[in-house]
């Protein structure tokens, strides 16, 4: 089975995504859509792929089974459900949808013509999260995650001198917490479900945009955080803590270590306390992933998957950060 499928988007992270899915067997890249002739011709000589187009609806019918949508966030309901109502599988990429209003739309969709919709969530099918997710009972019960991800937009150098690419412009929907801090939410929601409630603070830049901010996420038994930035650079991992121990993730998004450590005393540990690095191979690229499980979803035809739900579940905790922190939504 060969799926054909067309690209939305000539950025990076459509680079990124053609290097991937060339790693992935079961995968034609089939075609490209750009706003720009000389654009899409470009990204598709740079990756070999054979059909440009510019019209959107030539696009969905030029015999692609699949789409994978990169554009920019404020587009991402509107092209999916069009590729979707055309009978077409989409991965979308992350964050799927700028509203629980907006990836509830989507999710109908996808039912209503049998079709798989499937954010592009990285480390929802990286290796190292189930590898994590096998040894959380070895820390005992869970006490406390902090997921942090703050990386210097190199962007944000552009703003500094007064030019605001559209990354930094909050009139598209565009905010930090879309773009960098919807990994750490997504992942805490991933292993830990829906919280009661949701508390948040963010750091605006002149234009309003979203730069940084914190979200602290309430459970039953624990509390969790999501640390995340645009305008600066962190050097701490991302810590799961429990009674017996904690592990410990180097890099949210594409995880290259995963290290566990027992506290002295604690029922696993031996001759004190441990430490032990969880054994798992990072891939260069970790999108093969996620290519891989959409590919498998549309041969099994699971049109229904827990995926779905975590996405629906993040969006939903981005909603109340958003409301909280008085973040524009495209359009406001």
């Amino acid at each position: 089975m060969t799926i054909k499928i067309g690209i939305i988007g000539t950025n990076f992270i459509s680079d990124d995504f053609c290097e991937a899915a060339l790693q992935v067997p079961g995968i034609e890249l089939y075609s490209v859509y750009s706003r720009k002739q000389e654009t899409g011709d470009a990204f598709a000589a740079k990756h070999d792929i054979p059909l440009v187009y510019t019209d959107f609806e030539k696009f969905l019918d030029s015999g692609l089974d699949a789409v994978y949508v990169a554009s920019p966030n404020f587009m991402h309901c509107s092209q999916t459900i069009r590729a979707l109502e055309c009978g077409k599988h989409v991965l979308c990429e992350k964050i799927m949808g700028n509203s629980e209003q907006e990836v509830r739309s989507m999710i109908e969709c996808a039912h209503r013509n049998h079709a798989v919709l499937l954010e592009a969530m990285r480390p929802d099918f990286d290796p190292a999260f189930d590898l994590t997710e096998k040894n959380l009972p070895r820390i005992g019960k869970l006490r406390r995650a902090t997921f942090e991800f703050c990386q210097y937009s190199s962007r944000y150098d552009s703003y500094r001198e007064g030019v605001i690419q559209n990354a930094f412009n909050p009139e598209l929907g565009n905010a930090a917490i879309m773009d960098i801090g919807v990994y750490c939410i997504h992942s805490l929601v991933r292993f830990f479900g829906m919280p009661k409630s949701v508390r948040a603070l963010s750091t605006k830049l002149d234009n309003g945009f979203d730069g940084s901010g914190i979200v602290l996420m309430e459970y039953d038994d624990m509390i969790a955080e999501a640390v995340y930035s645009k305008i600066s650079v962190s050097v701490n991992r991302s810590v799961i803590q429990g009674e017996d121990g904690s592990i410990l993730i180097d890099y949210i998004s594409r995880p290259e270590t995963i290290e566990l450590r027992l506290r002295e005393g604690s029922r696993d540990a031996v001759n004190g306390g441990i430490t032990e690095k969880l054994p798992f191979t990072p891939a260069k690229n970790n999108m093969i992933y996620e290519i891989r499980e959409f590919l498998r979803l549309i041969s099994s035809g699971e049109i229904s998957h827990k995926y779905l739900d975590y996405s629906l579940d993040t969006v939903r905790v981005i909603d109340e950060v958003r409301r909280q922190t008085k973040i524009l939504r495209p359009g406001s």
